[in-house]
């Protein structure tokens, strides 16, 4: 038998700062892991009125966190924070990258002015 432990493909961390509301996500985004950050981002939706989404931790994404992300941008005043290359290369390419409100870390977004 092996050591080893499962580990979850995607955590998520909540916090408040600056008027905001964070969701940090850590890990794989896609269709299998993101039912974590959905949870968190639809109660975070309901209860406040900037949600800024943190994806500096995120290795890998989907069409799975695409489509999340534009969902949330037509629910709430959405800030996403600190994408990754290979993310932002795929906003940049299916255009998301000119609707969503894109900052280059947590810090920004949560300064950011509504």
């Amino acid at each position: 038998m092996s050591g080893s432990v499962d580990r979850p493909r995607l955590t998520v961390e909540q916090y408040a700062r600056e008027g905001s509301w964070v969701v940090a996500a850590r890990g794989e985004l896609d269709a299998d892991s993101i039912a974590p950050l959905d949870r968190a981002t639809q109660a975070a939706v309901a209860a406040v009125p900037t949600l800024v989404v943190d994806l500096g931790a995120v290795t890998f994404a989907d069409s799975s966190a695409l489509n999340l992300l534009l969902v949330l941008h037509h629910s709430t005043a959405l800030r996403v924070a600190a994408p990754q290359p290979q993310l932002m290369r795929v906003l940049h390419v299916t255009g998301a990258d000119r609707v969503l409100n894109i900052y280059p870390s947590t810090d920004h977004a949560c300064a950011a002015q509504a």
